[in-house]
């Protein structure tokens, strides 16, 4: 393809590999890598630093950015946004829709090492090993009490494609399963050993409940002050879904309280309600409680498989096909076509 006719595609996430940017390069695509400043994010970016990073681009590939119909307004030449990831909260799809644009996600890039992440969460609290090194940085090496995860009861909230994984790693605990899915497929768990359950009685019958589950209005604020004061106090809960899912405050209080014995968490509520933030400070303070900073995702091999993933679909759609099925989330390309103007002249702010 002739250099004029190249396309441009924006990553405004960090850790994109060269392999993935020569696949984009060999199907006409000039990447862009956007410089984040220090310590930030894509989803910290103001509008106005978007549309200036995004002005001529017909491809983007983001991360936690918020994709609004204003913002979206102002990049008549963007064609398609493809997120490194599954969770979509952040895309006003019916916007993406109605501007004749395209979304994807990139569905399968990071299942397996979100689901290690969580067993490794799962561990970590029941050997209480933030606690054990802690004390033995104080100097001493008293021997704390820790748990088994083999052969307990695991609640699974979410039986996706994470919380699949998170099943067949637990079946080589001889876990007892139980679980919450909005669509439970009743062969699969059948031949899997799941037993599928009320909310409250996973509840108050598992060790450990771990969440997989999408954000949604019927699922925030899922675990609450109630939903806590129905588990064991020995029970441990595990979030590397979305930090929407649980209340925060309420987490606090039943942990530093004893009503519940530990947490893993990897997502919080001050990632979207930076409100929250002296909230997340308190719990990640907590010596039953692991934290890692929304990293489940972030092994070396799951950013390379999502980069591809997302770069495939940025390539279908520059080249008139379309995605995997299931990575599209809103495609309005028979609503709107952009204009041989508006393919010409950037909008800028």
């Amino acid at each position: 393809m002739s250099e004029h006719a190249m396309r441009t595609v924006v990553v405004t996430q960090r850790f994109f590999d060269e392999d993935t940017v020569a696949y984009l390069n060999s199907h006409g695509c000039e990447v862009r890598l956007a410089e984040m400043p220090p310590g930030k994010a894509d989803g910290e970016l103001s509008e106005d630093t978007l549309v200036q990073m995004l002005a001529d681009a017909e491809g983007w590939i983001v991360g936690h950015a918020r994709v609004t119909r204003q913002l979206l307004g102002k990049l008549p030449r963007l064609r398609v946004i493809a997120r490194r990831g599954v969770g979509y909260e952040r895309v006003d799809t019916q916007a993406v829709a109605d501007l004749g644009k395209v979304a994807a996600i990139a569905v399968g890039g990071n299942d397996a090492c979100v689901a290690d992440h969580a067993l490794a969460l799962m561990l970590a609290v029941s050997h209480r090993l933030r606690e054990s090194q802690m004390q033995m940085n104080a100097g001493s090496w008293n021997i704390l009490t820790g748990a088994d995860l083999y052969r307990k009861t695991v609640g699974i909230v979410g039986l996706g494609r994470i919380g699949r994984g998170v099943v067949q790693r637990l079946k080589g605990f001889e876990a007892r399963l139980l679980a919450v899915s909005a669509s439970p497929d009743d062969e699969w768990s059948r031949v899997n050993g799941v037993a599928h359950v009320e909310i409250d009685e996973l509840l108050t019958s598992s060790d450990v409940v771990s969440l997989h589950a999408p954000l949604t209005p019927e699922t925030r604020m899922l675990i609450n002050a109630r939903a806590l004061a129905r588990m064991k106090p020995t029970a441990i809960l595990v979030n590397t879904a979305r930090g929407g899912l649980v209340d925060d405050a309420a987490l606090l209080d039943a942990l530093a309280s004893g009503r519940i014995a530990g947490a893993g968490l990897d997502v919080f509520q001050s990632e979207s309600d930076p409100s929250c933030m002296s909230v997340t400070r308190a719990l990640i303070a907590l010596p039953n409680v692991i934290a890692t900073p929304h990293s489940g995702a972030s092994t070396r091999e799951g950013l390379v498989r999502t980069n591809r993933i997302a770069a495939q679909c940025v390539v279908a759609v520059l080249e008139g096909r379309a995605p995997p099925s299931d990575c599209v989330i809103a495609d309005g390309r028979h609503r709107a076509e952009p204009t041989p103007e508006q393919l010409k002249t950037p909008t800028h702010v």
